[in-house]
């Protein structure tokens, strides 16, 4: 009887794990197809689940006329260097979080959690209006300050509870071996924290990747403009056009899905070591 029910949950556990999959992989599925069709096929009734014909002109009207590459450009660079900075000052804000007591440290991280609270679009007019001051508008390393500042909150909380789970007698005897508190810092604490800085790099650099309203606000040329904003401009007020938003959706996709593939061992060992102890 018992192992009769067990294998019934069983049948139930994989069953709505299918099902959950399914619901998960068909709109990447659905988007991965449209842009595969030919423009003129898109709309046809009945649906088509499979092309007919394979064709790429929603691919080379991406690259032809719409300047993709530009924009894929420029989402790369801010991502990047926002992301990396990002995680850098954090990693050593969080380090002083967790290594040092002082009078105000519970405040700063309320302060950083309460800021995770607060909706981006809220601050968009005061942000924009000092950008403005700044000439920074327009301007991608402007963009990079923004997400840096936006980044660093909630990356700090994170890389803190990492630090914390690293044993202090660690860097003592590093410290009594000669070295100084940052030489304990970079020699002996980063090399053990590798898997949490690759997992916070990562959220930073998705975060920065997929973000829109910053960047709609702060970028007004094309030569400037990122991808979330490029896609933005595919919907107009009378049409959507789908294949080529089918086409620059898959495009974006595929850097972050590539970068969670190959670092995928880091995160989950970085979430899994970075848990908060109790």
């Amino acid at each position: 009887m018992i192992g009769k029910e067990t294998t019934v949950g069983r049948v139930v556990k994989f069953t709505f794990l299918g099902v959950w999959l399914l619901f998960t992989v068909f709109p990447l599925y659905w988007i991965t197809v449209t842009s595969l069709k030919a423009p003129g096929d898109i709309f046809q009734f009945p649906l088509a689940y499979w092309p007919e014909r394979f064709s790429l002109e929603n691919y080379s009207g991406l690259f032809g006329t719409a300047d993709f590459g530009t924009y894929l450009t420029n989402s790369l660079i801010v991502s990047t260097v926002a992301g990396a900075t990002a995680t850098a000052i954090s990693m050593l804000s969080a380090y002083v979080l967790a290594r040092f007591e002082f009078r105000t440290k519970s405040a700063l991280l309320m302060a950083a959690l309460v800021t995770q609270m607060i909706p981006s679009f809220i601050a968009l007019g005061p942000l924009y209006l000092l950008m403005t001051d700044l000439k920074l508008v327009d301007n991608r390393l402007g963009l990079i300050l923004v997400y840096i500042a936006v980044c660093i909150p909630f990356c700090t909380v994170m890389l803190r509870g990492f630090f914390e789970n690293i044993p202090d007698a660690l860097e003592e005897a590093a410290m009594i071996d000669g070295l100084s508190r940052f030489g304990a810092l970079f020699r002996v604490l980063l090399p053990v924290m590798r898997p949490g800085i690759v997992a916070a790099f990562i959220f930073n650099f998705v975060n920065c990747w997929n973000e829109l309203f910053l960047s709609v606000t702060l970028m007004n040329s094309d030569s400037n403009k990122t991808v979330p904003t490029a896609l933005n401009g595919f919907i107009s007020s009378f049409n959507i056009d789908w294949g080529s938003m089918s086409a620059a959706a898959v495009l974006t996709i595929l850097p972050t899905m590539l970068l969670f593939a190959f670092a995928s061992r880091h995160i989950v060992q970085g979430l899994t070591s970075g848990a908060v102890k109790g």
